[in-house]
């Protein structure tokens, strides 16, 4: 059996199948089925849970589900919630599934004919009441399903009689993830054998790619993704594919997720990107036209589910195998943002036609369908991205349009951005609509789109730029009252500096007693002039630097505005605006302080000062966030209860973002300045500390770019231009 799917397999990868031409790219036309998004469910001890999940599943206008059901749940709370569920006219899928241990054991008379009797009185029961029966469980993970393919084999024969005795609706075999040599080879063995399934069933996850229509960059990598173009809907697409070549065109993913502690590697706002994911995943699942159902699940889970129900540790046995039980009680649910987003979907989604997408955009998806209301448009950017939407859109195509948020709320006035968390734009029946063909993203413009308030995009008068704020009425009232207009550089000795960029204070509009900063370049070398010419201006960097910090967790003054003249050649008419943040100390006086001599700052010993701002500076660069100005002045530092450091930096225009954590060289290109003023002994115990978390120790060569860094320090007080200038000065 082995050598045969083996044989099938690479038939399939050397004539070519899995090469699909344009596969990435969706097609038209197609309806989006009634029965389109669905939930996997588990029961509690209590049946009290049984009635919030039926009342939750209601109120998101969730008909569908799928439930799993071993020979070990016989009598117990799954059971009993299935029961519920049929009796209150839920379409159920009933996945059936053998435990890891009897996998195992397959196909041993004893265990097979358990297996046999479990089927057949659970089919007897509850089989005319389903909408399909499902077999198998992630059977491509072996230390998960326990499966052996003769196993498996055997399981699936004694199901499949079963089922076709009843006449009832079959699916599986229940692959996990996009593996089309195990799709190919399952279904081969199947159909040379007359078993095959009425529905093809795959876990269609997307989640290695941190944007689901991302191209895959775990196949062949990152910098050749470009070259295979294996998205969302490519793979969906061409599983469809492989299931018609073998006698089974109907595909439908049964479970997918994205879990909280993957997104929280990178990006702390982790409830809400799952939130954005899950849309963003639907809308393209349905965008394929390949899946009759593209399900989440489960929803309740303290991990990936879409409501919390508390902290505790994961099963042994993964969730996407065995969704087993919901473990937390009635008084430890909490409802996460997803599943507003789901419930947001489901209201838009199932039963439209899908149009096309309505724009070809690099970083952009624009989604049409038809549905019952009219047009509706789905919009969204990749992470960290934004378009105006009067770039995209004709103002009066805007003016008559409903917006609603990605939890299906509608907004009370008009976004004027699209950004990372989808947009629903709905539009009366008989509208037509084109997007604009030259639209595209705001040219490197970074926000950070889960900050509290909103982004409002202004362009008037020969300016451009971005306010944060509330609402838009607060947003246009800030527009006022820090326009580029009345920003007036202060005299050099009342700002807070004033050499090549000014930077000074003023009144906060929207609370008396608050201050803002404010950052213009007001001297720009003409050199600079010519290098920076096709950079982005200093106000935007700032601006973008600031938001790719705080979108990744690490803290900085919060952003308020940033405004540009266009096609301002001299570099000098742009702004930027953020909050003023109260500190007590720069890294540089701590590190000035241990410099000379002193044991203790601020009341902390040195030891833990440095594990403090060594843990800061981790974080940071475990985000993928190289700062490239990281000199202690540029490091603020307030004492918060007992003896907590808080830090936040300021100065970020010159950072850059990688799509991964630093490696150890990028580090050290940080962690050289910083250094630069400490002590040796300091420097060592820093140093150590940091690549202590790290799981690494000092290496002699370690030293090499602090040296060159100190040295490159050496020359430039000695010869650089403030040096020219105090030798003129004398």
């Amino acid at each position: 059996m082995t050598t045969r799917f083996v044989a099938a397999s690479l038939a399939a990868l050397v004539s070519g199948r899995f090469f699909y031409r344009n596969g990435h790219l969706p097609p038209s036309g197609h309806l989006v089925p009634d029965g389109f998004i669905g939930l996997g469910v588990a029961a509690a001890k209590d049946p009290a849970v049984d009635d919030w999940i039926i009342e939750k599943l209601r109120v998101a206008g969730i008909r569908d589900v799928r439930i799993d059901l071993s020979p070990g749940d016989v009598g117990q709370p799954p059971e009993r919630l299935l029961c519920r569920l049929l009796d209150a006219d839920f379409r159920v899928v009933l996945h059936l599934l053998q435990s890891t241990e009897q996998a195992k054991q397959m196909p041993a008379a004893a265990v097979a004919d358990l297996w046999r009797a479990f089927v057949a009185d659970v089919l007897d029961r509850f089989g005319g009441r389903v909408r399909m029966v499902e077999v198998g469980s992630t059977i491509n993970r072996r230390r998960w399903a326990g499966y052996s393919l003769s196993g498996f084999a055997a399981a699936w024969e004694i199901a499949w009689r079963e089922v076709r005795a009843r006449d009832l609706v079959l699916a599986g075999p229940s692959i996990t993830d996009f593996e089309p040599l195990w799709t190919v080879g399952v279904l081969s063995f199947l159909q040379r054998r007359r078993q095959l399934p009425d529905v093809h069933t795959d876990n269609l996850f997307a989640e290695r790619a941190t944007e689901p229509e991302r191209f895959d960059p775990k196949i062949l990598g990152r910098r050749l993704a470009g070259l295979h173009r294996f998205n969302l809907i490519k793979k969906a697409r061409l599983l469809q594919r492989l299931g018609a070549d073998h006698g089974v065109p109907r595909l439908f993913s049964p479970a997918a997720f994205w879990t909280l502690p993957r997104i929280e590697r990178m990006l702390p706002d982790s409830e809400q990107k799952q939130a954005d994911y899950l849309t963003r995943y639907l809308v393209l699942c349905a965008a394929s036209g390949a899946l009759e159902g593209a399900w989440w699940g489960p929803l309740i889970c303290h991990r990936e589910g879409l409501i919390d129900d508390g902290s505790r540790p994961y099963p042994k046995l993964e969730r996407i195998t065995h969704y087993t039980d919901v473990e937390g009680g009635l008084g430890e649910l909490r409802v996460r943002p997803a599943f507003a987003a789901l419930a947001a979907a489901q209201r838009f989604l199932p039963g439209s036609r899908y149009q096309g997408r309505a724009h070809s955009g690099i970083g952009l998806e624009i989604h049409a369908f038809s549905t019952a209301n009219g047009l509706l448009h789905v919009v969204w950017t990749v992470n960290g991205r934004t378009a105006a939407l009067v770039d995209l859109y004709a103002p009066d195509d805007l003016s008559c349009a409903a917006f609603f948020d990605r939890d299906g709320e509608r907004f009370v006035s008009a976004p004027t951005l699209a950004s990372e968390s989808p947009c629903y734009i709905c539009w009366p029946e008989a509208r037509s609509v084109n997007v604009k063909p030259e639209g595209s993203l705001l040219a490197d413009v970074a926000i950070h789109q889960h900050a509290p308030g909103q982004h409002h995009f202004f362009r008037a008068d020969g300016w451009r730029g971005i306010v944060r704020a509330t609402d838009a009425e607060e947003a246009a009232s800030l527009w006022q009252a820090i326009h580029p207009e009345r920003l007036i550089p202060p005299a050099k000795q009342t700002s807070l500096r004033f050499a090549r960029n000014a930077i000074w204070t003023i009144d906060d509009p929207r609370m008396p007693g608050r201050k803002l900063v404010v950052k213009q370049p007001v001297r720009i070398p003409l050199h600079k002039r010519l290098l920076d010419r096709f950079k982005p201006s200093k106000a935007l960097r700032s601006w973008n630097g600031t938001s790719e910090l705080l979108r990744r967790g690490v803290n900085a003054a919060a952003p308020i505005a940033w405004f540009e003249r266009e096609n301002d050649i001299g570099g000098r008419q742009n702004y930027y605006v953020c909050e003023y943040v109260p500190a007590e100390w720069t890294a540089r006086e701590m590190i000035g302080a241990f410099a000379s001599g002193k044991t203790h700052f601020a009341g902390l010993a040195a030891t833990d000062a440095y594990q403090q701002l060594s843990a800061f500076l981790l974080r940071m660069h475990g985000a993928g966030i190289l700062f490239r100005d990281l000199s202690a002045g540029n490091i603020l530092i307030r004492q918060e209860s007992g003896s907590t450091l808080k830090f936040s930096l300021i100065d970020t225009g010159r950072l850059r973002i990688c799509s991964g954590p630093l490696e150890l060289g990028q580090r050290f290109d940080d962690l050289v300045r910083i250094c630069n003023k400490l002590h040796a002994d300091g420097r060592a115990e820093f140093l150590s500390i940091y690549l202590n978390a790290l799981g690494k120790r000092i290496r002699p060569w370690y030293w090499l770019p602090f040296w060159l860094y100190d040295f490159k320090v050496v020359l430039k007080r000695r010869l650089g231009r403030k040096a020219i200038k105090r030798v003129c000065a004398r």
